[in-house]
């Protein structure tokens, strides 16, 4: 069995901490360097119910996308819910490690994961890591829907193939508007609209549109915007990540047992659908 030392460097081959933006929070949160390594879990968020089901399965090591303490803390207290985790994972020996805009960048990453989710053909990505010489790279992807396909197909794609959430997948556009080209983006993405009109592509799909900057995108160009939930648009990561450590535990003969979570993390529970009439 590898310790954790050894699965670590293994997981920071795949996502270098350096490689995470500057005000991100990535690396190892907890653990024994020295503690053996058997059973591993990924998932989206290091919430309690996470926690609570790495402690279940007899996890000694939870990976995550998101952050625990994003921006820094003076207490673990377990009075607090983010010091309680901690408390939890500790005294049952699970050690936590964070891959987040390090696997954002990554290639593969976050999108790449997207992007095989709702089976595009990737391109390549959509604000290319300059630091790559390879160009594959950087964040959110560019990408081919091939055969294309109307909008209104293919966010039924989306809702059908993204693990389902109270919000299911919004839709800015003409539902009849054939869909060739598409920007994916996991997790928020309204940042990079510059980029993606840039790019030229049909829709955009990614996670946490705001009002004003999808209305500004829609006067600016036809894109289409394809907005679900943050935790689904991230959660297909959680299977390539398992997949990429079982490859590595694979050829390093370790025998690791790599899990999924499919606990639903996305915060919001209900979608009452609007109908009351249009006020004139």
């Amino acid at each position: 069995m590898p310790v954790l030392s050894e699965v670590i460097a293994a997981l920071e081959a795949l996502w270098p901490p350096e490689r995470a933006e500057q005000w991100d929070a990535v690396g190892t949160v907890c653990g024994d360097p020295e503690a053996e390594i058997g059973r591993v879990l990924f998932a989206v968020d290091p919430v309690q119910e996470v926690v609570d089901e790495a402690v279940q399965l007899g996890a000694d090591l939870l990976v995550t996308h998101h952050p625990l303490y994003l921006r820094g803390t003076t207490t673990v207290s377990a009075g607090t819910f983010k010091g309680r985790a901690v408390h939890t994972l500790i005294k049952n020996d699970i050690a936590l490690h964070v891959a987040h805009t390090n696997a954002d960048s990554a290639d593969p990453g976050v999108s790449d994961a997207l992007a095989g989710a709702l089976d595009l053909r990737v391109t390549g990505p959509l604000v290319p890591d300059p630091a790559d010489p390879s160009g594959r790279r950087g964040l959110g992807r560019l990408c081919e829907l091939d055969p294309p396909m109307s909008l209104g197909e293919f966010a039924e794609r989306a809702a059908k193939r993204l693990p389902a959430t109270a919000q299911g997948v919004r839709v800015a556009g003409d539902p009849t508007r054939t869909i060739r080209t598409v920007a994916v983006c996991g997790g928020s993405g309204d940042s990079l609209f510059d980029q993606v009109r840039a790019a030229g592509v049909d829709a955009y799909v990614t996670a946490d549109l705001r009002h004003h900057p999808a209305s500004e995108a829609r006067a600016h160009s036809p894109l289409a915007l394809v907005d679900a939930a943050h935790w689904a648009t991230e959660w297909p990561w959680t299977e390539q990540a398992a997949a990429q450590l079982d490859e590595i535990s694979d050829r390093h003969g370790w025998g690791l047992r790599t899990h999924v979570s499919h606990t639903v993390t996305d915060p919001w529970t209900a979608h009452a659908a609007s109908s009351a009439p249009n006020h004139h």
